[in-house]
């Protein structure tokens, strides 16, 4: 019955995306409308097919990008998140900090990566470093901070060292809180290396997209726009089902 309501459960926005694209096809088809302001949804597929080498060598690009930029974040939110939750006075010092990263404009702080760092990969993986690592360690953090005092206490009547006690009790513990941000943080991902791409490059979807809004090519923004979307939606159910394995056990 419970594996039933699950896929009772996924069909609902399948369904809804399948009626909302035909009412688009519908609209589109009846009132004629130019393929320069709003495609329909069979134009955008023909672009996406009739592009798809040239979308496939630009969205290699950007998944480097992304990855790359997503591994760091990780590593970097281990280290800070494990710093913090050691010494209270370094938490109060850079919990501020991390938050008011968050107000700072992706789009206007990304041209300064690409004066500092020039116009290849680099600046782009600075940007999903930026915006992926707030989710990442604020998650971590208040995961290791959740955890019940009497099992800290109980590990400490069994002497245990706070290297066994990180790795045996707060990790595991922290685990389902880690896996939330990574989701929030994964959809961020890619579309923060699109923006990057978007203010300086020549390669990488976000390249791909600016050059076609230039010539009025909506079919094969909206193409791009559709590519990201999916990379998106697979990364975040490839991230919550290595999660569901992780932590099984809750």
């Amino acid at each position: 019955m419970k594996k039933s309501t699950n896929i009772d459960n996924r069909l609902y926005p399948v369904a809804s995306m399948i009626i909302m694209t035909l009412l688009w096809q519908i609209i589109v088809d009846f009132y004629d409308v130019p393929n320069y302001i709003l495609p329909s949804p069979a134009d955008i597929m023909a672009a996406l097919v009739r592009d798809r080498s040239l979308i496939l060598s630009h969205t290699k690009i950007t998944l480097y990008e992304s990855f790359v930029g997503f591994g760091f974040s990780i590593a970097l939110s281990f280290i800070l998140a494990i710093i913090m939750d050691s010494f209270e006075v370094i938490k109060k010092a850079l919990y501020p900090i991390l938050v008011i990263s968050q107000t700072i404009p992706t789009i206007a702080i990304a041209p300064l990566f690409i004066i500092w760092f020039g116009f290849g990969t680099l600046p782009k993986i600075v940007v999903v470093i930026m915006v992926c690592l707030f989710p990442i360690v604020i998650s971590l953090v208040d995961g290791l901070e959740k955890i019940d005092r009497d099992f800290l206490r109980l590990f400490e009547a069994m002497k245990a060292t706070k290297l066994q006690t990180f790795f045996h009790l707060k990790l595991p513990y922290a685990l389902i809180n880690l896996f939330s941000g990574l989701k929030i943080a994964a959809t961020y991902m890619i579309m923060s290396a699109v923006v990057g791409e978007w203010l300086g490059g020549d390669k990488g979807i976000g390249v791909y997209m600016v050059r076609a809004k230039n010539a009025y090519a909506l079919d094969k923004v909206f193409a791009s726009i559709l590519v990201i979307v999916l990379l998106s939606i697979i990364t975040i159910y490839i991230i919550g089902f290595i999660g569901r394995k992780l932590i099984h056990w809750k």
